[in-house]
């Protein structure tokens, strides 16, 4: 693959033999991004799971104290006073059955997170072709399948993001941009991993982290020291 300029300067200063410690790791994401615009700075943790198996798969959610630097759009799928409950919470779209044409048809997906009670699964379910490849589908063990709308509005605005394993078995998550601080990142970092740590499953044999990177979007891949995890 070829780089630019930019991005052959900024590797420079990584040493790739070495796995840094994450304040100087992240410090390193943060100085290595040189784009022109306002930088994503991602973890990516390699797991020894195998998430062909239900019991070692991992899904779940952690709201960053600081947040993700990144305006999200919720949209809600309820219907009675709940709609009125999503509408003042904050919610960017809020609707029901109407709503399937519009995102099946008209490819409609202008959100980034889809809440929804319980009582309407049986509708989103139809778009699960649509919403399950761009993981946008609601799951209770994010959160995102809920009576409280409220509550998961209020955690999503605030920085809460999902962790899942991809067909690699890696996570991928941002923990907030190249223009934070070094702190509330180095923050973001320690709540998204003690959140990892804690979803390790039961069932796996073997190394949980196997490797972890920060990198920014357009930067050179930093390692992590895995051994205080």
């Amino acid at each position: 693959m070829k780089h630019g300029k930019k991005y052959n300067e900024a590797a420079k200063q990584v040493d790739r033999s070495v796995a840094y410690e994450p304040a100087e790791a992240i410090a390193l994401a943060k100085k290595t991004a040189v784009a022109k615009f306002d930088e994503t700075i991602e973890v990516h943790i390699r797991t020894g799971c195998d998430g062909r198996h239900a019991e070692q798969q991992i899904r779940g959610a952690v709201v960053l104290p600081n947040g993700t630097g990144k305006t999200v759009k919720v949209l809600v799928f309820a219907k009675g006073d709940k709609v009125n409950e999503a509408e003042a919470a904050g919610a960017d779209f809020v609707g029901g059955e109407e709503l399937i044409p519009r995102i099946q048809n008209d490819g409609w997906l202008d959100f980034d997170v889809v809440v929804a009670t319980p009582d309407m699964m049986g509708v989103v379910g139809r778009l699960g072709k649509v919403l399950g490849p761009k993981g946008l589908m609601p799951n209770p063990k994010a959160g995102t399948v809920t009576m409280d709308v409220t509550k998961a509005i209020n955690d999503i605005k605030a920085g809460k993001i999902e962790y899942r394993l991809d067909k690699s078995n890696i996570i991928h998550c941002p923990i907030g941009k190249a223009s934070f601080e070094e702190e509330k990142l180095q923050e973001n970092f320690t709540a998204l991993m003690d959140a990892i740590v804690k979803a390790k499953p039961s069932a796996l044999k073997g190394q949980y982290l196997r490797s972890i990177t920060v990198t920014s979007t357009m930067g050179p891949g930093v390692k992590v020291s895995v051994a205080k995890f």
